[in-house]
């Protein structure tokens, strides 16, 4: 919606000011209506869950079913000999077991990592550069970005100058793309290219 309106008009959708920025009284507000700039973590799932999970592959499937039918044949043709049946299923449960480990032990670097460094942003705010965590982002910020900044979240551009972003992790695409603060897209642009 914000790349189709001029500067001015998103400066005064979002009661915003360019050069000053939020006041504190208002920077409070948005922060206890909008809450955080991150993402919601969706809820953990059991380790029952991820366990069941484990059995929704095509080939523990069919060893599955392989299992099964040996063990019906054994027991139509009265030799009650379960041996390779046993080892199969004790071979897809211990597969089983150990998928649960790995992706565990992913989670809690993932975890870890996140921890470690939370990524920052330079705001205006009452007409003073600060540099805050990117979650305290709120709508209406004036961000600033620098060469080699991330971008911490959505915006509009209002100024730039030969302003070039990295967009692989969104697009696939190597090469970055050149930004304009004075292009307005047209609306439902998106709809349209998929169409």
């Amino acid at each position: 919606m914000w790349e189709t309106l001029r500067k001015e008009e998103v400066l005064k959708k979002l009661e915003t000011n360019e050069r000053y920025g939020l006041t504190k009284e208002e920077v409070k507000k948005r922060q206890e209506k909008y809450g955080k700039n991150k993402l919601k973590n969706k809820p953990k799932e059991s380790i029952l869950i991820k366990f069941i999970k484990q059995f929704n592959d095509f080939m523990i499937i069919i060893l599955i079913l392989a299992s099964i039918i040996s063990a019906f044949v054994s027991n139509r043709q009265g030799e009650n000999d379960y041996i390779d049946s046993i080892i199969i299923i004790a071979i897809v449960v211990f597969n089983a077991f150990m998928g649960v480990l790995q992706e565990a032990k992913a989670e809690k670097s993932i975890e870890a990592l996140q921890k470690m460094t939370p990524p920052k942003a330079k705001v205006i705010r009452n007409g003073i550069t600060d540099e805050i965590y990117a979650e305290e982002l709120i709508p209406g910020d004036i961000l600033l970005l620098e060469a080699g900044n991330y971008v911490p979240a959505d915006g509009r551009i209002l100024e730039s100058f030969n302003l070039k972003i990295e967009e692989s992790s969104l697009t696939g695409e190597t090469e970055a793309v050149l930004k304009d603060a004075n292009i307005i897209c047209k609306p439902n642009i998106s709809a349209r290219r998929q169409k």
